[in-house]
């Protein structure tokens, strides 16, 4: 029986952990839009973070559709 422990590649395991860091940090943003009473200071603030997070997130997942058909395709 082969019990060996199957692992991603390095360049994609670090990719997929920063990719669910950032999409916490979306979702945190996004929680927040809804909290009522929000000041309009306030709401810009969460939006123009809210616009950071979708620029990282569109970096974070340049090219991570290749890697990860490479890693199935090894598989």
């Amino acid at each position: 029986m082969n019990t060996s422990v199957i692992r991603v590649s390095e360049s994609l395991d670090v990719l997929l952990k920063e990719l669910s860091e950032e999409c916490g940090r979306t979702l945190k943003l996004l929680s927040q839009i809804e909290i009522e009473d929000l000041t309009q200071e306030q709401l810009a603030g969460i939006l123009t973070e809210l616009a950071v997070s979708v620029v990282h997130l569109n970096v974070h997942t340049e090219g991570l559709q290749e890697l990860i058909n490479d890693e199935i395709e090894k598989l």
